[in-house]
Protein backbone atom coordinates (compact mmCIF):
# COMPACT_ATOMS: atom_id res chain seq x y z
CA UNK A 1 0.00 0.00 0.00
CA UNK A 2 2.78 2.34 0.87
CA UNK A 3 4.50 1.69 -2.50
CA UNK A 4 1.29 2.50 -4.31
CA UNK A 5 0.91 5.74 -2.40
CA UNK A 6 4.53 6.76 -3.19
CA UNK A 7 3.94 6.00 -6.87
CA UNK A 8 0.78 8.15 -6.96
CA UNK A 9 2.57 10.96 -5.19
CA UNK A 10 5.51 10.74 -7.63
CA UNK A 11 3.15 10.74 -10.61
CA UNK A 12 1.21 13.73 -9.26
CA UNK A 13 4.41 15.63 -8.51
CA UNK A 14 5.80 14.88 -12.01
CA UNK A 15 2.58 16.11 -13.61
CA UNK A 16 2.64 19.34 -11.62
CA UNK A 17 6.30 19.95 -12.49
CA UNK A 18 5.59 19.32 -16.17
CA UNK A 19 2.70 21.79 -16.16
CA UNK A 20 4.80 24.43 -14.39
CA UNK A 21 7.60 23.92 -16.91
CA UNK A 22 5.25 24.21 -19.90
CA UNK A 23 3.62 27.34 -18.46
CA UNK A 24 7.02 28.96 -17.97
CA UNK A 25 8.02 28.18 -21.56
CA UNK A 26 4.83 29.54 -23.12
CA UNK A 27 5.28 32.69 -25.23
CA UNK A 28 3.67 35.79 -23.94
CA UNK A 29 2.02 38.00 -26.54
CA UNK A 30 3.35 41.57 -26.61
CA UNK A 31 0.89 44.30 -25.71
CA UNK A 32 -0.97 45.35 -28.86
CA UNK A 33 -0.99 49.12 -28.34
CA UNK A 34 2.49 49.73 -26.94
CA UNK A 35 5.07 50.74 -29.58
CA UNK A 36 8.34 48.89 -29.37
CA UNK A 37 11.61 50.58 -28.53
CA UNK A 38 12.80 50.05 -32.11
CA UNK A 39 9.80 52.00 -33.41
CA UNK A 40 10.22 54.87 -30.98
CA UNK A 41 13.90 55.20 -30.01
CA UNK A 42 13.32 58.38 -27.98
CA UNK A 43 11.44 56.41 -25.31
CA UNK A 44 13.75 53.41 -25.39
CA UNK A 45 15.87 52.94 -22.30
CA UNK A 46 19.57 53.55 -22.98
CA UNK A 47 21.53 50.34 -22.71
CA UNK A 48 24.72 51.52 -24.39
CA UNK A 49 24.29 48.91 -27.11
CA UNK A 50 23.82 49.91 -30.73
CA UNK A 51 23.01 47.26 -33.33
CA UNK A 52 25.48 46.87 -36.20
CA UNK A 53 24.20 47.50 -39.70
CA UNK A 54 23.21 44.26 -41.33
CA UNK A 55 25.46 42.92 -44.04
CA UNK A 56 24.53 40.14 -46.42
CA UNK A 57 26.09 36.87 -45.37
CA UNK A 58 26.08 35.41 -48.86
CA UNK A 59 27.44 37.12 -51.94
CA UNK A 60 26.36 35.58 -55.21
CA UNK A 61 28.68 36.25 -58.10
CA UNK A 62 26.95 36.74 -61.41
CA UNK A 63 29.84 37.92 -63.53
CA UNK A 64 30.92 36.35 -66.79
CA UNK A 65 34.08 35.04 -65.12
CA UNK A 66 32.08 33.34 -62.38
CA UNK A 67 29.81 31.63 -64.93
CA UNK A 68 32.83 30.60 -67.02
CA UNK A 69 34.38 28.97 -63.95
CA UNK A 70 31.12 27.09 -63.38
CA UNK A 71 31.16 25.88 -66.98
CA UNK A 72 27.58 26.86 -67.75
CA UNK A 73 28.26 26.76 -71.50
CA UNK A 74 29.45 23.39 -72.76
CA UNK A 75 31.93 22.78 -75.56
CA UNK A 76 31.23 20.88 -78.75
CA UNK A 77 33.53 18.63 -80.81
CA UNK A 78 34.14 18.00 -84.49
CA UNK A 79 35.21 15.18 -86.77
CA UNK A 80 38.65 15.25 -88.41
CA UNK A 81 38.98 18.05 -90.97
CA UNK A 82 35.25 18.90 -90.62
CA UNK A 83 33.35 21.91 -89.39
CA UNK A 84 29.81 20.54 -89.67
CA UNK A 85 27.90 20.43 -86.36
CA UNK A 86 27.51 16.79 -85.31
CA UNK A 87 24.05 15.55 -84.34
CA UNK A 88 25.13 14.78 -80.76
CA UNK A 89 26.39 18.37 -80.36
CA UNK A 90 23.18 20.03 -81.54
CA UNK A 91 21.56 19.41 -78.15
CA UNK A 92 24.53 21.05 -76.42
CA UNK A 93 24.15 24.09 -78.68
CA UNK A 94 20.42 24.22 -77.89
CA UNK A 95 21.20 24.26 -74.16
CA UNK A 96 23.88 26.93 -74.67
CA UNK A 97 21.43 29.03 -76.71
CA UNK A 98 18.73 28.70 -74.05
CA UNK A 99 21.17 29.89 -71.39
CA UNK A 100 22.31 32.83 -73.53
CA UNK A 101 18.72 33.83 -74.28
CA UNK A 102 17.92 33.75 -70.56
CA UNK A 103 20.98 35.93 -69.79
CA UNK A 104 21.06 38.70 -72.42
CA UNK A 105 23.49 40.75 -70.33
CA UNK A 106 26.32 38.55 -71.64
CA UNK A 107 27.89 37.98 -75.00
CA UNK A 108 29.81 34.87 -75.99
CA UNK A 109 33.09 34.27 -77.78
CA UNK A 110 33.13 31.04 -79.78
CA UNK A 111 36.70 29.75 -79.86
CA UNK A 112 37.50 27.37 -82.72
CA UNK A 113 40.24 24.82 -82.02
CA UNK A 114 41.96 22.03 -83.94
CA UNK A 115 44.24 19.10 -83.21
CA UNK A 116 48.00 19.28 -83.75
CA UNK A 117 48.01 17.79 -87.23
CA UNK A 118 48.22 19.91 -90.43
CA UNK A 119 49.81 23.31 -90.86
CA UNK A 120 49.19 26.34 -88.71
CA UNK A 121 47.48 28.20 -91.57
CA UNK A 122 45.21 25.23 -92.34
CA UNK A 123 44.24 24.85 -88.67
CA UNK A 124 43.56 28.56 -88.22
CA UNK A 125 41.20 28.49 -91.21
CA UNK A 126 39.53 25.28 -89.99
CA UNK A 127 39.13 26.71 -86.47
CA UNK A 128 37.48 29.80 -87.96
CA UNK A 129 35.03 27.65 -89.94
CA UNK A 130 34.18 25.67 -86.80
CA UNK A 131 33.58 28.82 -84.75
CA UNK A 132 31.43 30.33 -87.50
CA UNK A 133 29.41 27.11 -87.85
CA UNK A 134 28.55 27.23 -84.14
CA UNK A 135 27.79 30.97 -84.39
CA UNK A 136 25.36 30.43 -87.28
CA UNK A 137 23.68 27.58 -85.40
CA UNK A 138 23.22 29.76 -82.30
CA UNK A 139 21.82 32.59 -84.44
CA UNK A 140 19.37 30.10 -85.94
CA UNK A 141 18.25 29.28 -82.39
CA UNK A 142 17.50 32.95 -81.67
CA UNK A 143 20.70 34.29 -80.12
CA UNK A 144 21.40 37.82 -81.37
CA UNK A 145 24.29 37.95 -83.84
CA UNK A 146 25.76 40.99 -82.08
CA UNK A 147 26.08 38.88 -78.90
CA UNK A 148 28.41 36.38 -80.59
CA UNK A 149 32.06 36.83 -81.53
CA UNK A 150 34.35 34.22 -83.03
CA UNK A 151 38.07 33.56 -82.83
CA UNK A 152 40.25 30.76 -84.16
CA UNK A 153 43.15 29.42 -82.15
CA UNK A 154 44.04 26.68 -84.64
CA UNK A 155 46.21 24.19 -82.81
CA UNK A 156 47.71 26.66 -80.31
CA UNK A 157 45.33 25.91 -77.37
CA UNK A 158 45.29 22.12 -76.92
CA UNK A 159 43.48 20.55 -73.97
CA UNK A 160 45.40 17.32 -74.39
CA UNK A 161 49.02 16.91 -75.52
CA UNK A 162 49.20 13.18 -76.17
CA UNK A 163 49.71 12.08 -79.78
CA UNK A 164 46.76 9.73 -80.26
CA UNK A 165 43.21 9.68 -81.66
CA UNK A 166 41.49 10.22 -78.28
CA UNK A 167 43.57 13.30 -77.56
CA UNK A 168 43.13 14.70 -81.06
CA UNK A 169 39.35 14.26 -80.75
CA UNK A 170 39.37 16.24 -77.50
CA UNK A 171 41.25 19.11 -79.17
CA UNK A 172 38.89 19.36 -82.19
CA UNK A 173 36.38 21.60 -80.44
CA UNK A 174 34.62 24.91 -80.00
CA UNK A 175 34.78 26.51 -76.55
CA UNK A 176 32.19 29.09 -75.45
CA UNK A 177 33.50 31.90 -73.26
CA UNK A 178 31.15 34.45 -71.72
CA UNK A 179 31.93 38.14 -71.62
CA UNK A 180 30.09 40.98 -69.94
CA UNK A 181 28.36 43.27 -72.46
CA UNK A 182 30.30 46.43 -73.18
Amino acid sequence: MRVRRVMRLTLALSTVLLLVFLAACAKKAPPASTPSAAENPSTAPSTGWTPEPSTPSLTVESSADAFNKQGVLKRIHFDTDKWAIRSEDREILKQNAAWLLAHPQFQVIVEGNCDERNTEAYNLALGERRANAAKEYLIGLGVAANHIQTVSYGKSHPLCTEHDQACWQENRRDDFVLQDMK
